[in-house]
């Protein structure tokens, strides 16, 4: 086989590739040797910013394909037929460390698929958990800052952390998840998945549903307790990504199910809590699983930073039949989901093969850095004109809807919906096992114990209210390992 020549990037061929030009055997380097420097500029630009929340990832593509009729809740042509599929791409990843830190840290894992569909890309980015620590998008800079490190010392701080979520007592019932076993899942594919917000599906008949996504593993759920997390932390902190590689090389493709909870209009109005609260839960007594369908993972990138790293999620990206909700949460990751990638790749990263449509794109922007003319070329770029052939569709008209009222304000998000505490004791009692409520209280008192500081009895003692709140036994549990003496004052506040 012929060889290939080493070329520049501007594909010319040469051949010093070792050795820099000098004046002399040992005289200084020449700055007219500029392969020397186009492949040292290079080299230092070879990074883009992290990303600031779920650094670090894995990713594989793979086939969704619809296994259910649905057609009833949504006029998407993905689920229009049982047994339409197309491809997929999805990334799991931790959400607070950095793009260097451990796979098995405890933190909840970030879940994001992205479909390629005929009606344009669709991205569902949610998370392992059904639920999530805030409410409002407003609270979300404030709560990772408290997940990341201390400006002072740049050292991680469970001061900071308890210190916020024992003054927002809407985080308790995703705390009491991470601090489970859950908060430790045993590598991507043993997890399940889920939207998390709740969204809307739109019918032929242009009616709505709310609905809200879940992922089933088909591998089984399967945890680390903590002490193994935090031993593998040390042997193989890229412990998930090698297992999510290593079972796809070997062909063990990992499979989640699909279902949908649905719930009406009516029914929302009635709902005993907000059903657009990211922190609560829709029981499936209520409203069951609908199954829709099956995704499977088949394939790992031939280039990580290509696929993986450059790859962008937004929930904004929708398709047809498929919409928001009045989730504050999911609002304000409308905006900033895409403009965090319009910083760190680029405002022409739906480009890239990874986040490209591989169908249809036509639209009338252009330009800006890394501006690919290939799908445009030479055509107009404004709209209307007298040259293109690109007309709006009025089938793909959103959705027209009334809002309940016309009153703008900033609203307490907890008024007359601040009941935190039902749900997290529903989760302790009702779906953890003995052994689930061990590792938990051990798990609670473990990181407690990193509080420190003159705030430290207050921070304690202000959390210790919001376990009696949610369960008495929690709380003395968690109490009694941490030494705290209960007094009546506390009950109280419990009560």
């Amino acid at each position: 086989m012929d060889s290939k020549k080493l070329t520049l990037g501007s594909g010319a061929p040469y051949f010093e590739h070792q050795d820099s030009q000098t004046v002399g055997p040992r005289g200084p380097v020449l700055l007219q040797d500029f392969i020397l420097q186009e492949n040292l500029a290079h080299f230092v630009r070879e990074r883009i910013p992290e990303r600031i929340v779920h650094a670090k990832g894995s990713g594989a593509y793979g086939k969704f394909t619809v296994t259910h009729d649905i057609s009833q809740y949504t006029k998407a042509k993905l689920f229009s037929t049982v047994g339409n599929s197309c491809k997929m791409f999805a990334r799991f990843s931790t959400v607070g460390g950095e793009k260097g830190s451990a796979d098995t840290a405890r933190d909840p894992r970030g879940f994001a698929l992205k479909f390629y569909t005929e009606d344009g890309n669709w991205d569902l980015v949610g998370n392992n958990t059904p639920v999530f620590f805030i409410k409002d998008a407003k609270k979300f800079p404030d709560f990772i800052h408290t997940q990341k490190r201390v400006p002072k010392t740049n050292l991680k701080s469970a001061t900071m952390m308890w210190d916020f979520w024992s003054l927002n007592p809407e985080s308790l019932h995703q705390v009491l998840i991470l601090m489970s076993d859950r908060g430790t899942p045993h590598g991507f594919r043993h997890m399940h998945g889920f939207g998390s917000h709740t969204f809307s599906m739109i019918n032929a008949n242009n009616e709505r549903t709310w609905v809200k996504f879940h992922f089933k593993t088909k591998q089984g759920i399967k945890n680390f307790s903590n002490e193994d997390a935090v031993k593998m932390a040390g042997e193989n902190p890229d412990f998930a990504q090698e297992d999510l590689c290593n079972a796809i090389e070997n062909g063990d493709f990992p499979k989640w199910t699909m279902y949908i909870q649905v719930m009406t209009e009516e029914q929302a109005k009635d709902f005993r809590w907000n059903p657009f609260d990211i922190t609560k839960v829709w029981f499936q007594g209520d409203f069951p699983l609908i199954e829709v369908g099956e995704m499977e993972l088949n394939e790992i990138p031939v280039n990580y930073f290509a696929h993986v790293e450059q790859s962008t999620f937004s929930p904004s990206n929708l398709i047809n039949g498929i919409s928001f909700s009045p989730d504050k949460m999911l609002q304000g990751r409308l905006f900033s989901y895409p403009d965090a990638h319009r910083y760190r790749v680029g405002v022409n990263a739906h480009q890239l093969e990874v986040n490209r449509c591989p169908f249809a794109v036509n639209n009338y922007q252009r330009d800006g850095y890394m501006a690919d003319s290939s799908d445009y070329g030479d055509k107009p770029n404004y709209h209307p004109n007298s040259f293109d052939d690109i007309k709006p569709d009025p089938s793909y008209k959103g959705y027209d809807y009334e809002l309940d009222s016309a009153h703008v304000a900033s609203y307490n998000r907890n008024e007359n919906d601040d009941d935190h505490y039902t749900q997290p004791g529903l989760l302790y009692t009702k779906a953890m096992n003995t052994e689930d409520r061990e590792h938990l209280i051990n798990n609670i008192v473990g990181s407690m114990r990193g509080i420190d500081g003159p705030k430290r009895d207050e921070i304690i003692n202000r959390q210790l209210c919001h376990f009696f709140r949610a369960n008495i036994e929690l709380g003395m549990k968690v109490a009694s390992q941490l030494n705290i003496n209960i007094d009546a004052n506390m009950m109280n506040h419990s009560k």
